[in-house]
């Protein structure tokens, strides 16, 4: 890495040049995916390498997780018969996903996964060392395993003990605020980005700016988790997809989204035993307390069905449209109806079973299981202690004991099967040298194994390092344009920056607005009506916050109000994608139920405005690209499924393909 500077002309404004540092591969972001892209440059011989992050402590690996939060991958225990092929076709079964990118995912798992249990992640294994597992959603074998509800966050561990033994350079306290591409069409790539510096050394935005020019970047900013109100993704995450749509970069699969039940004063999903147990569902009036009601009852016949309903989410956790019509996913939308619309809390109360509450009346499946597990307690609470004693300490380590309080629950967005379009070696699809890798990277598409998303974020970094290392090892960037890049980006920032000045917007109050926009018509419930109404507020937003700025008061807030551009430009585009979606006829499927007025009801005692659309499952063999051009339009098209690869691999003719370097060619 070489540290410089560079002068900046005088419209933007400065008067002393920036700092500039010019990195053979620049990694943006520091979670599990961007840290082992890292790792793996350095194995691969990319000795110049630098990681640019908010914090190594910041971002949704390492601040998020579940009851058992699952790492999916290939099978390594028992009899039980698995192959790359045959883990490919899992994820390729879920729909709107290119087959060819699910068998790289199935391929690259046994390394990837076995490249963290030598750094040290302690996945299970018996005396024999075989690595045990267990099934998980959409999962018809194993093929799942865990450390514990900090799965991920272990991962981060791990990696960032990896980074530092091998001195990778990392930069903290910076806040990417551009990339910077070059070029048009299939000329068009990325030279690098531009951070706003908030280590406190400078109170002066001029000053605290830095160019950051690369070969390549590693784009590793996570899922959209900024986008919305209702969120389980840590608050400390906002994600940064934005700043490469804004850049042009081709997304594919954005309305495929997963939500799910969440606890929201410390946010954390409430799947595995949260419900196994089967916690009392109640709702009361604003303040918490008065007008408490056991909603679920009336819209099942008996309580036993009810309670193994409630059991069945351990395992059904996000919310699936086709669980909804007599099935597990019904409960969603009657806790998304208390607080929604009705304006009600909804609670998990583990004091106490619900009325009616009989273990003779639970469904085969459920009582089996508590009584496997040992778990036949007289309440909720007690059922958890004996099954899982981490998940009551969990929630008293956040200072909500739920031993003597209610826990507040809310359906949440939780992740984002969608993302940037990328190759089979996870480079941007039309911005040459641009590598988007982990939940940014939008790989799956309608559905997917449980936990196949750790998996993915390793691969893609496995993927990433060794095409840069095998074609983009040379350099070719041309500073002249590089410079150019940034003389226009700087003075462009520095004139919105300039706007602020005398801007009554609150940055607070603006990412309130498209938050809320996102929870309300861009989540699990959507409306035809609704998303066109949404989509005009959207780019109306959009255009307040860009031609009036938004008051800040130091570096932080001016950091918030940056992010809060590329946040309320990824809200619009997301909501162009939905509503292309819906247009499209394509119905509710995965996390999302789109409302049909001649549509499916979901109970009988629901009213007709609750009807939703039925899955067109033609799309399932599509994927929507969508991509916002630089006149400001959105295109949006339907693509069809590259197939699932079968390969009759000849080790010669393979060896020589490998040796000649036939297998970087992305076309295949």
């Amino acid at each position: 890495m070489e540290k410089g500077s560079l002068n900046i002309n005088e419209l933007s404004g400065m008067d002393q040049p920036l700092s500039l540092y010019k990195v053979h591969t620049l990694v943006v972001g520091s979670g599990a995916a961007g840290l082992n892209a890292a790792v793996q440059l350095r194995t691969q011989g990319v000795e110049d390498v630098l990681v640019v992050t908010e914090g190594l402590d910041k971002g949704t690996s390492i601040n998020t997780g579940s009851d058992k939060q699952t790492y999916y991958k290939l099978g390594m225990c028992g009899a039980e018969d698995d192959s790359p092929e045959s883990l490919a076709e899992s994820y390729w079964a879920g729909g709107g996903m290119h087959g060819d990118l699910a068998l790289v995912e199935a391929s690259l798992s046994a390394r990837a996964f076995l490249h963290l249990v030598n750094l040290g992640v302690p996945f299970p294994r018996d005396r024999f060392g075989q690595f045990v597992g267990y099934k998980t959603d959409h999962d018809p074998r194993q093929r799942a395993t865990s450390v514990g509800p900090y799965t991920s966050k272990e991962m981060c561990t791990v990696l960032i003990r990896e980074v530092r033994r091998r001195g990778i350079p990392v930069h903290e306290k910076r806040v990417v605020v551009s990339l910077l591409p070059i070029g048009e069409g299939d000329e068009k790539r990325i030279v690098g980005a531009i951070a706003l510096n908030l280590d406190g050394t400078t109170p002066d935005w001029r000053n605290a700016l830095e160019l950051y020019a690369a070969e390549n970047v590693v784009f590793a900013t996570g899922g959209p988790g900024g986008l919305y109100k209702t969120s389980v993704y840590p608050e400390v995450h906002t994600g940064g997809i934005g700043l490469a749509l804004m850049a042009g970069a081709k997304a594919q699969s954005l309305p495929e989204s997963q939500f799910g039940l969440a606890s929201i004063k410390f946010r954390w999903n409430v799947s595995g035993s949260y419900m196994q147990v089967i916690p009392r569902f109640l709702s009361t009036g604003p303040n918490g307390r008065s007008d408490e009601e056991e909603f679920l009852r009336p819209y099942f016949n008996f309580p036993g069905e009810m309670n193994s309903a409630i059991f069945l989410k351990g395992y059904q956790w996000p919310f699936d449209v086709r669980k909804v019509v007599g099935g597990s996913s019904l409960i969603d939308v009657l806790v998304y109806i208390e607080t929604a619309v009705k304006r009600r809390r909804v609670f998990l109360d583990y004091r106490r079973n619900s009325d009616g509450f009989d273990f003779n009346d639970l469904s085969d499946e459920a009582h089996e299981y508590l009584s496997k597990s040992q778990a036949l307690a007289d309440t909720p609470i007690e059922r958890l202690k004996s099954m899982n004693p981490a998940a009551v300490d969990l929630y008293m380590d956040h200072g909500i004991d739920i031993t003597a309080e209610p826990l507040e629950i809310a359906v949440c967005a939780q992740h984002n099967n969608g993302g940037l379009a990328g190759n089979v070696w996870w480079e941007s699809t039309n911005i040459k040298h641009l590598f988007p890798v982990g939940e940014v990277n939008g790989s799956h598409g309608v559905a997917r194994p449980g936990g196949s998303a750790l998996n993915s974020g390793q691969v893609g970094g496995f993927r990433a390092a060794e095409y840069i290392a095998n074609r983009y090892r040379e350099s070719t960037l041309d500073m002249e344009l590089f410079d150019k890049e940034v003389q226009q980006t700087v003075s462009e920032l520095s004139d919105w920056i300039a706007k602020c000045g005398s801007s009554s917007l609150m940055w607070e109050k603006e990412r309130e607005e498209f938050q809320t926009r996102m929870t309300q018509v861009g989540a699990h419930v959507r409306s035809l009506e609704e998303l066109r109404k949404a989509i005009s507020e959207a780019w109306e937003q959009w255009g307040r916050l860009k031609t009036r700025g938004c008051r800040f008061a130091n570096l932080e807030d001016l950091a918030e109000g940056l992010r809060n551009l590329q946040l309320c430009f990824s809200h619009a585009i997301y909501l162009e994608a939905i509503l292309f979606s819906v247009e499209s006829g394509v119905g509710s499927r995965g996390s999302a139920m789109v409302l049909d007025k001649n549509g499916l009801l979901p109970h009988k005692d629901l009213g007709d405005s609750w009807r939703f659309a039925p899955e067109d499952p033609a799309f399932r063999e599509k994927v929507l690209e969508t991509v916002a051009r630089g006149d400001g339009k959105v295109e949006n098209r339907w693509v069809d499924c590259r197939p699932l690869p079968h390969t009759e691999a000849w080790f010669e003719t393979g060896w020589r393909a490998f040796r000649e370097g036939e297998i970087y060619d992305p076309a295949g």
